[in-house]
């Protein structure tokens, strides 16, 4: 009796699967929030570049997920500007104009100063560590020449600073804010110069360390400052997305 009931519990289980995630076997049904991870941590790495297609049953056959699960997923990252949804063609990884690109560094420009304010006010032994550690985790993938975790670290740091300030509403706009620049630097990063200085934010963490306010926001804002130089924020200057690269 027993076994049959384990088996009875089993097809039940089975039958509740989607179609596709039966068709996986064995690989993990992903939840809403870990495929909804997984694409903004693609955008965060430059590996979902501006332009690419999110083909519905594409994700439907890797997350296991129904297209009912789906597009809310979707929906979640049109809200933050990540994806585009185009009515009769689908979603697509956004691509930030000029104009979105320059609005993203203005209001960067205005909530970070606030930021490490309130860090040099408030910030704690701890605090301080947590960044250090971070930091010497950009150092060593740049000492392994690993850009995907360069690219990542980079983005991480900023979000970091915001949630160990201690305001909720500042951490989420840099939440935010963070993956709308990754998909600006993808777009109009000029070759061969780097968007992010690997010394900055060890100096920014140093000033915050000391209290010093005026000298953390001026390494901040001119850290921002050589980021924003050194793209090609050219009005016309947008480049269309190489696709067959993407897929090559």
């Amino acid at each position: 009796m027993k076994a049959k009931a384990v088996a009875t519990e089993s097809a039940s289980r089975q039958s509740s699967l989607s179609p596709a995630s039966q068709a996986l076997g064995a690989k993990r049904v992903l939840t809403s929030e870990q495929c909804y991870q997984k694409i903004r941590q693609a955008i965060l790495e430059h590996r979902l570049t501006p332009g690419t297609r999110l083909v519905e049953e594409r994700l439907v056959a890797l997350s296991g997920l129904s297209r009912t699960k789906i597009r809310p997923v979707l929906a979640r990252l049109a809200h933050e500007k990540l994806v585009d949804l185009i009515p009769n063609r689908g979603a697509f990884i956004a691509s930030p104009s000029v104009k979105e690109a320059r609005e993203v560094f203005f209001t960067r420009h205005l909530i970070e100063p606030a930021i490490v304010t309130l860090l040099c006010e408030n910030a704690k032994s701890r605090d301080i560590t947590k960044l250090k550690r971070h930091v010497a985790k950009e150092a060593q993938a740049r000492l392994d020449n690993d850009r995907v975790a360069i690219i990542r670290l980079s983005g991480e740091f900023h979000t970091l600073l915001a949630e160990l300030a201690g305001n909720a509403i500042l951490a989420r706009m840099m939440y935010d804010l963070t993956a709308q620049t990754c998909l600006v630097i993808t777009l109009y990063d000029r070759p061969n110069i780097p968007a992010c200085q690997h010394h900055h934010h060890g100096d920014i963490i140093q000033a915050i360390e000391a209290g010093d306010v005026e000298l953390a926001k001026q390494r901040l804002v001119s850290h921002l400052q050589e980021v924003e130089s050194s793209l090609n924020l050219v009005i016309g200057g947008e480049k269309e997305v190489d696709l067959s690269a993407i897929f090559a």
